[in-house]
């Protein structure tokens, strides 16, 4: 009898116990949080950005909200003036052309347009609206100008037209035998299956393309006099921009095109000038890599320039990316023209006529290695200089005739500052300056830097932590890791200052401590940081996430017994392994849209960072092999038509849960593509509601409608 009295009063305090230390969110709660998303947090801002509207001369109006209100400027360059104007007058930009279609490429001199009509290439004459057929032998799956290749498609037709718009250049694409990519819709009635060329890393076959050139005014298609090409690219797969295909470059009369063939696993490049009027093609020179070449950070960063028989290119051969001098004729290196420790990302202009570059950097700030500055150089490699010398990360917008720019600059914990400067660097005039003092009294506060070491003890890494805008004394907190390993991006991405960065902030006002960190093989830094993980892209960063969540708790009242981690495709994919792979490190885990077996990816993604399938273990890295390690409480989320990651990558992973008798949880978005569209602010409270439960042990406010932007 006094066991069984023991035991009532055990349970009662047991429950006591658990009552006291459960704690429910309210509707205010999750109100407090959402007023930290963007829409809430940019109309507090005042004087925030530099939106201009060109006019002649490189003149420009602007309008900037402020505390009062908007007010519009008018801008002159030349006089250096910045000068009040009526709100009415913003929006009165240089007039342009627009006959052309959505889907139609128009030529440099606005005259003409081409567009694809069953696998073919037709071009119109804007003014009378003739339409002239170019190509006569295109069909399904081997038409001309198809942008349609993997999980970037449209209907608009990819060229690069000459600078004389006499001529252009394209490709035939060949995918009559490459594998096809099936989804099938959601809906009352028999559903639709939507099927088109999709390419896994290993496939016999692959989209290929035959090079043309094309005299439009005659018209006559000139085939180049080489083998076709992989579908590749110096960047990705993906060898169109905005309708623009990429690695090729014109002489200005059209007599000669350059362009880059891109070996399948991105291992080689072959430079090569074709002749516009024979077809007939130089090899110049080629470079091989070990890893994977790229030619840039998001931009191409080779020119032909073939008034001076030179080319400018891109390599990282002495572990950083720089810009070299090449002979166009004999295919050899004239010098290096930048070199040091630091990346060259984007080339934005070259002067010919004074022999000089203009480029962005990353890697000479001491404040911070990602943030990039504005930069010119002499084509011998001297005269190195920064257009723009403070400390923050730079982001510019040019003038229509590249004499001037806008700069502002800034960084995650300082609002921008937004300048007008010339190519010399002179600051002409002060624009604006960030003035978030109304959103600070409304209780918001900048994410933290923070610098640390990766999980090898000694490489540098960079990122930022949100803490609770009230934070108790004593208390720890949960942690909650957002990532993006890329490798072609980071977790952080944007160095510049954001109000507002996705719902980290809104998780901590939840009750967390929130990270993001850049480890290594994202981009931006040496080729060797970059290669970090190549061939294992199931790393994922992983061992930096941890060895920087263990840092960070030494100075941040962090939990780290609890620590939850998300994200999104390739965050989807570093999630899943990371509970899988460590799960006594990550107990609640949001994987959403993973590629969680790269051999079930486009195949370019994985044989540009991991390499050929048979030479390298993709069947190691696949997450489902893992999936029997799991102990703490996994969400798995995927849209049923994602052209992009499709969905059986995440079914792939269910399967295996259910074989090991594990539990877990699964959204699924039956018609969204790759990000959720309509119901991103659903998956949002979800997330919020599965880290709250689950990781900081309270109960959410049932079914919470997301209310978006608050009136005002």
């Amino acid at each position: 009898m006094n066991k069984y009295l023991l035991s009532l009063t055990a349970c009662a305090l047991a429950l006591s116990a658990n009552a006291q230390q459960g704690k429910t969110l309210t509707e205010k709660d999750y109100e407090r949080a959402e007023s930290f998303l963007s829409y809430n947090t940019e109309p507090f801002i005042d004087n925030g950005s530099v939106r201009p509207n060109w006019l002649a001369n490189d003149q420009f109006s602007y309008t900037v909200r402020t505390a009062k209100g908007t007010q519009t400027y008018l801008v002159d360059p030349l006089k250096k003036t910045k000068t009040p104007a009526a709100n009415n007058q913003n929006g009165a930009g240089q007039a342009r052309r627009n006959t052309a279609g959505p889907n139609e490429v128009v030529s440099p001199d606005g005259k003409k347009a081409v567009f694809i009509k069953d696998y073919n290439l037709w071009v119109k004459d804007l003014a009378s609206g003739k339409e002239t057929q170019l190509t006569t032998d295109g069909i399904k799956d081997y038409g001309y100008a198809t942008d349609n290749a993997g999980w970037t498609h449209s209907d608009a037709p990819i060229v690069r037209w000459s600078p004389d718009s006499k001529k252009l250049t394209t490709f035939q694409q060949d995918q009559r035998h490459v594998k096809d990519m099936y989804l099938v819709t959601t809906n009352v009635g028999a559903p639709k299956l939507k099927a088109w060329k999709y390419p896994l890393p290993g496939d016999k076959e692959i989209a290929t393309i035959r090079r043309v050139i094309i005299d439009v005014e005659s018209p006559k298609v000139i085939s180049l006099n080489i083998a076709p090409d992989q579908h590749r690219g110096t960047l990705s797969d993906d060898i169109a921009s905005s309708g623009t295909f990429d690695d090729i470059d014109w002489k200005a009369d059209g007599s000669e095109m350059a362009f880059v063939s891109t070996s399948r696993d991105h291992k080689n490049e072959k430079f090569r000038i074709a002749n516009a009027s024979t077809g007939a093609v130089r090899e110049v020179f080629e470079e091989t890599v070990k890893t994977q070449y790229e030619s840039g950070q998001g931009t191409i960063n080779w020119r032909y320039l073939s008034d001076t028989k030179e080319i400018i290119w891109y390599s990282e051969r002495d572990d950083w990316g720089h810009l070299y001098l090449y002979d166009a004729t004999t295919g050899k290196v004239k010098n290096q023209i930048t070199k040091g420790n630091f990346v060259v990302t984007k080339l934005i202009q070259v002067d010919e006529k004074n022999r000089t570059l203009y480029f962005i950097a990353c890697g000479r700030d001491a404040a911070n290695p990602y943030f990039s500055h504005f930069y010119k150089i002499g084509f011998n490699g001297k005269g190195l200089t920064d257009l723009t010398p403070e400390s923050g990360n730079h982001q510019l917008t040019f003038s229509p005739s590249n004499l001037y720019f806008i700069d502002s600059y800034s960084k995650p914990d300082v609002p921008a500052t937004i300048v007008l400067r010339n190519l010399k660097g002179e600051l002409l005039i002060n624009l604006e300056k960030t003035d978030v003092s109304r959103l600070t009294a409304q209780g918001w506060k900048a994410p933290i830097p923070v610098a640390l070491k990766a999980g090898d003890g000694k490489t540098d890494i960079y990122g930022l932590v949100f803490t609770p805008t009230k934070m108790e004394a004593g208390k720890k907190y949960p942690v909650i890791d957002y990532i993006y390993p890329g490798p072609q991006g980071g977790s952080v991405g944007n160095w510049s200052f954001v109000a507002s960065r996705g719902d980290n902030q809104a998780l901590a006002e939840l009750g967390f401590i929130v990270v993001v960190m850049e480890g290594t093989s994202n981009p931006n830094r040496s080729k060797s940081f970059h290669d970090m993980s190549y061939g294992n892209m199931a790393i994922n960063t992983l061992p930096d996430q941890i060895a920087a969540i263990r840092q960070l708790s030494v100075k941040y009242p962090m939990d780290t017994t609890k620590v939850g981690i998300w994200g999104h495709s390739g965050g989807g994919f570093a999630t899943a392994a990371a509970m899988f792979r460590y799960p006594d490190f990550f107990k609640v885990g949001i994987s959403e849209s993973g590629n969680h077996d790269n051999r079930n990816y486009e195949d370019d993604w994985g044989e540009r960072y991991n390499g050929l399938l048979e030479n390298t273990d993709y069947e190691a890295q696949a997450n489902q092999n893992y999936a029997k390690n799991l102990k703490g409480k996994l969400m798995l989320v995927h849209g049923m038509m994602d052209d992009n990651v499709p969905p059986y990558n995440t079914l792939l992973v269910v399967e295996a849960l259910e074989k090991a008798n594990k539990s877990f949880d699964l959204v699924i978005f039956p018609n969204s593509t790759h990000g959720f569209g309509q119901y991103s602010p659903y998956m949002m409270r979800r997330r919020w509601d599965y880290f709250v439960k689950n990781l900081l042990g309270a109960e959410p406010p049932h079914d919470y409608q997301m209310k978006g932007p608050r009136l005002r």
